[in-house]
Formats: structure tokens, sequence, C-alpha cells
């Protein structure tokens, strides 16, 4: 503002420049206070997951972009006492209020501060470190967060298992809070095709990740696991180096059931033939003991006693009772072994109808690889030719090990039913047995009842016989 003295008369040219330092005067002040109003200071939007002793950096940035590096900027943590975590002041850090824990392991990038760009890089980072930090400019009013959380700190895990197919593959990574993407690569860095990965989150809302591939020998012999999060560029990963020998072919499901099947019927059969073998040397005995029996009946060249005889007749009644529990017993068993027999049998035919249908299979692929063979052109390289011969004899040594299995399930089944067979004559037999031990069984108690009357008759008439007459 100027001030005129008595009687001087205004200058037009200090009016109008005085006009105009007003007018911008007022036009600045009104675009920092519009400024201000949409000035943001952002953070990130998720957490920012730490692996401990590795460097990070808390972002936070204002929108509009705005120099702060002759600024206050503060860093702090609201749960800690002194809550100071850095503190910047016109172009200078003030470390007298940082909290202990902290000193010598924090920084703010001073040449993107006139950007706007007050983030905080902490070295080192502790377990203690986390929590939710305060990022905060105090001439303009505008704060932030950050939240620092501490995710799983070691390689993902790694399982193989052989499949008809190939190898399986399954990774395995847990305790990870911010949910992660997994990728598989070959030995030469390329992407390996592989499902979407299953994802569960647990009641401490950590992360645990899977993810599974089948390979083949073609994709090479070297595998790796790569979970990474992208949002704080972290990545963990492991790398698994399969043997040759696991890509050679395997027999399929059906197949090792079948191989199972030839490794348990031979004890089934070593069981059935001792049984059998068993059963012949006690029916031996048997007709002996029953032969025995007949002719002490029939003896009567030596005729004996009453109570000889029922002495004779016990014994005779005891060693039918022990004959009569074992062939109950052994019958007991043929019958059970009849059943596994027969569950066999019904497995056998049920693989042997599987192999049927791989056997169709490599029919199938067979023509396949011939047809493929006779196309070839002259664009096709060598190795994708030699490719499509290995594919070939691939499928031809399936086939013929197939060829086998077939054939050793058709005799299977033929032993199996033969053995059938003989368990049921065998069942037959004892049942027999069973009947005549419980006939003989019944003669021998009706003929001790009867002589055991005779004798109580006879000693009767010994009493009347030896009784005094009398004197009148």
């Amino acid at each position: 503002m100027f001030h005129l003295k008595d009687g001087q008369s205004p200058n037009p040219r200090l009016c109008t420049l005085s006009v105009l330092v007003f007018h911008h005067t007022v036009v600045l002040l009104l675009l920092c206070l519009r400024l201000e109003s949409e000035l943001q200071l952002i953070g990130p939007r998720q957490p920012i997951v730490a692996v401990v002793g590795d460097d990070i950096i808390l972002p936070c940035h204002l929108e509009p972009a705005m120099d702060v590096a002759s600024t206050a900027v503060d860093w702090s943590r609201p749960d800690l006492t002194p809550r100071f975590v850095h503190v910047w002041r016109s172009g200078h850090e003030l470390l007298g209020d940082q909290h202990p824990s902290y000193r010598g392991r924090t920084s703010v990038f001073t040449d993107r501060l006139k950007h706007g760009d007050i983030s905080l890089k902490l070295s080192r980072v502790q377990l203690s470190d986390g929590g939710t930090y305060r990022c905060f400019i105090p001439l303009l009013h505008r704060h932030s967060t950050v939240k620092l959380v501490f995710g799983s700190v070691s390689s993902p895990g790694v399982e193989i298992s052989k499949v008809s197919s190939g190898v399986l593959l399954v990774c395995k990574s847990t305790g990870r809070y911010v949910e992660p993407e997994v990728l598989w690569l070959d030995g030469e860095g390329d992407l390996v095709s592989a499902g979407p990965p299953e994802t569960v989150r647990g009641p401490d809302d950590l992360y645990t990740v899977s993810s599974r591939v089948t390979v083949e020998k073609r994709h090479g012999n070297s595998f790796t696991c790569r979970v990474q999060q992208r949002n704080i560029n972290h990545t963990t990963e492991t790398t698994v180096h399969l043997p040759v020998s696991l890509f050679m072919f395997e027999p399929s499901t059906a197949a090792r059931i079948i191989i199972c099947l030839v490794v348990s019927i031979v004890p089934v059969v070593a069981v059935v033939v001792v049984v059998m073998k068993w059963g012949r040397n006690k029916k031996e005995t048997t007709d002996h003991n029953t032969e025995y029996l007949m002719v002490g009946e029939g003896d009567k060249e030596t005729p004996m006693t009453g109570r000889e005889t029922i002495i004779y007749l016990d014994n005779t009644k005891a060693k039918l009772d022990e004959e009569l529990q074992k062939t109950e017993e052994e019958l007991k068993h043929v019958k059970q072994m009849a059943e596994k027999l027969t569950k066999q049998k019904t497995d056998l035919k049920n693989q042997t109808q599987g192999l049927n249908s791989l056997l169709q299979e490599d029919k199938a692929q067979m023509v396949e690889c011939e047809k493929k063979l006779r196309e070839k052109t002259k664009a096709d390289k060598e190795v994708k030719i030699q490719k499509r011969l290995k594919t070939q004899m691939a499928v031809e040594r399936r086939k013929k090990e197939h060829d086998e299995l077939s054939l050793n399930t058709q005799k299977l089944l033929e032993t199996t039913e033969q053995m059938i067979i003989e368990m049921s004559e065998r069942k037959g037999k004892l049942e027999r047995d069973k009947e005549q031990i419980m006939k003989h069984l019944e003669v021998t108690e009706r003929r001790r009842e009867e002589v055991q009357k005779k004798l109580q008759s006879e000693g009767e008439e010994e009493m009347i016989d030896a009784a005094p007459s009398d004197p009148s």
C-alpha cells in the first residue's frame, strides 16, 4: 500500500502495480488453499509382508506430488514409547527422540522428497518391527498408515510321486499373510502349465497355498516351484531334480493291483495245499478209527464183559467227538478259503477287463504314432522326429508289458478257478465225513445205553438169586 503526501497526486503506474500484486497474491492464496484441500498422503492398501533380516520399504507419498524436502516429515508407531521411528526436519534427520530399537536402521530417500515421496527404508528387519506405522506431514496436516507383518520365511516344499501319466509334483507353502502367486518352471526357465492353486486361509489369517502339476520327460528333469508376492517384490522358490528312472514306464493302477494279487495268492495257495494234505491225513486216521470201531463191534472171538464194553464204548465216543471237532474246524477253514478264492476270482476278472481297455488304448496310440511318422514333412526338425520315435517305442513297450500282465492274469484266473473247484470238492467230502461221524456217534451212544440197561437188569437178577429162601 502506497501513502500520498499532502498535495501529491497518485502515480498511475504505481497504482496499477499495486493492484496487480494484490490480485496475484489473492490468486496464489486461493490456489494454495485449493491445492491443500486436494492433497492426499497415500499409503499401501495391503499390509507389507516382511522376511526377517531383509531390507524393506514402507511406501508413503503425496498426491499430487509436492516438494517436502524443506518441511517436516514424521514416521512413528503409536504403540511404542517413544513413538518416533524416523524424524526429518528441514533437510536434516533428528534422531534424538527416535526409539532405540530403530537406531541405525531407518532412512528416507532425500532425492525423492522433492517429488512428495516420503517412503521409509527399514534395514535388517526384526520380528519386533511388526505393527502399524504412521507417516505424517505436520505442515499439511496429512497422514497415512502402513501395516508391517511377517509371513513365511521358509522356501516352499515339494512332494514327488509317480503316476501313470508321468510324475506328480505338489508344491506347498504355508504361513503367508498375503495370498501369493505360484508358478512352475522347467529347467530352461519356461513356464509349465499347471492347474489353479488351492488356497486356504487359517484362523490366524495366514494363507496356505498348494499347487500341483504332472510333468513328463519331455519337460526335462529339473523343475522349480516359485512362490511370489508382487506387491512387495518377494519371491521364494524350491528346485527339484528328478532321476530319469522316475519317467520310465510303471504299470498302471490295475496292473499294480494284479501284481499285489500275484503276491497275495502265493500264501493262499500254500494254505490250501496244507489244508488239503492235513485233511487227507486226518481222513485216513478217521477211516482207520472207524474200521477199528467196526471190528470191535463184530469181534466175536474175544467177547468183552459188560463193564469192558462200557469202557470201550466211552473211549470210542471220545475219539469220535475229537474227530468231529477237527472236521468241523477244517470245514470252517475250507469255507473261508473258498470265499477268499471266490473274491479273488472276481477281482481278477475286473482287472482283466481293465487290462483289455488299456490294451485298446495302447493300440490306438500306436496307430496314432505310426500316422504321425508317415505324415512327417521336411519342415520337421530331427529332434521332433526323434521324439516321435521315442514315443512310439514307449507305447510299444507299454503294450508288451500289458500283454504279459494280461497273460499272467489269465493264468492266475484259471489257477484260482481250479482251486475253487478243489475247495468245493473238499468241502463236500468234509460234510459227508461229518455226517458219517455223527452216525457213528449215534450208534455208539445207543449201544452204550443198551449195554447199560442190560448190566442194570443182570444186576437185579443176581440180587434176586442171592436172596435167602423163606424157612416156612
